[in-house]
């Protein structure tokens, strides 16, 4: 069965690196806010990222926590507090997967505002992208993101030649021509293993307090429900449940917190990146786990220095992209005036407020309910 559902050409290759816009930063940004060990964190992650391949059989990505980056990011929370708050995450969510219970909320929550949350998301990854990264580089920076965007644009859609592989190698040829220094850093390994860790108590409880809430309703809307969503429109033929996207999300916040790993989770927009560079099965993810693995075991030592030698500009672009095949999901919604206003009005919700993918979701959920008859129907095809 393996053999029919895994592929590992060029088309998965290059997919495998659709999501890296959003995860190098977020990535390189906790290990440097918080002083976390790189090897341990590269490892488990490109671990993590093989077993979702092997499990799911199609593009089904590992991230970052993006609210618990963002808080770690601007507060520089310690590394055994991060730990801790993961731990956290997977604690309450493992009961509402192992009981049913996301089933019962994804079953009140309407199409248009899943269709809002994703809307959302690929907005604020737009903004992220245009903002910290295509920007970051002055004027080469503008040019290579000017002939990045072309590249794709022109390579869309291909399948002989994906565009992420001209993209990746765009930067790349970028980087040694003007950071070899850092580049050659690389020349020699080492081997370094995960460092073990056991999360304290009091480390559980204020990660709960200071990561888990402010994560938990983000998660909820965008790597439980719409990845489902998205897992069902690109592949239908899966039959993939909230219950299973639910449980491994929390089994894999259970296990990293005793590696030193970071709290992760499954996402829509990570799908949508793979995906729109060219993925449609599990070898993408393996791929890509495999290049954070090897990164880990052997590379840890550099892997700064080789975040600071590829162009952010070239990063921002792949960010981007996925942001727009995020957003390309609002057109279901289009059908009915009144489902595209509660999906546009919980997307600006979600990209412009604190807490607005909680805000949207409640937001969103109330007024598609007080206006009447609403579009809940599309998870009782899953629960049938």
């Amino acid at each position: 069965m393996l053999e029919k559902t895994l592929q590992f050409n060029r088309n998965e290759f290059a997919g495998a690196f659709g999501d890296i816009g959003t995860d190098i930063p977020l990535i390189i940004g906790m290990i440097l806010a918080s002083g976390m060990d790189a090897a341990s964190v590269l490892t488990i992650f490109g671990s993590m990222q093989i077993v979702s391949g092997l499990v799911y059989r199609i593009p089904m990505p590992i991230q970052p926590l993006k609210a618990v980056a963002a808080l770690v990011i601007a507060q520089r929370l310690p590394a055994p507090l991060v730990f801790g708050g993961g731990l956290a995450i997977g604690l309450v969510m493992f009961p509402l997967a192992a009981f049913g219970l996301l089933d019962r909320l994804a079953a009140i929550i309407p199409k248009s505002v899943v269709r809002g949350i994703q809307l959302g998301l690929g907005l604020t990854l737009c903004r992220l992208a245009l903002g910290n990264y295509v920007l970051a580089d002055g004027v080469p920076g503008y040019i290579l993101a000017g002939a990045s965007a072309i590249l794709i644009f022109w390579l869309l859609g291909h399948r002989k030649y994906p565009p992420a592989l001209g993209v990746v190698l765009l930067g790349l040829i970028y980087a040694f021509a003007f950071n070899p220094v850092a580049l050659r850093s690389w020349a020699g390994f080492e081997l370094a293993l995960p460092k073990p860790h056991l999360p304290l108590p009091r480390d559980i409880l204020q990660g709960f307090l200071l990561l888990a809430l402010p994560q938990i309703p983000l998660s909820l809307g965008n790597s439980i429900f719409a990845t489902e969503r998205m897992a069902r429109d690109w592949f239908p033929e899966r039959k993939i449940t909230f219950r299973k996207i639910g449980l491994t999300y929390s089994l894999m916040n259970l296990t990293a917190p005793f590696f030193s790993g970071i709290p992760v989770c499954h996402g829509a927009g990570g799908m949508a990146g793979h995906c729109a560079f060219g993925a449609r099965t599990g070898g993408s993810v393996i791929i890509y786990g495999a290049a954070f693995l090897l990164a880990g075991l052997f590379f840890s030592t550099g892997f700064d220095q080789l975040i600071h030698a590829f162009p952010s500009s070239v990063l921002g672009v792949i960010l981007f992209f996925e942001g727009l095949t995020l957003m390309r999901f609002l057109r279901d919604t289009a059908q009915t005036e009144r489902d595209l206003a509660i999906a546009l009005l919980v997307g600006a919700l979600a990209a412009f407020l604190p807490n607005g993918f909680l805000i949207g979701m409640i937001v969103g959920t109330l007024v598609a309910f007080l206006s009447g008859k609403h579009d809940i129907g599309f998870t009782k095809e899953v629960l049938r």
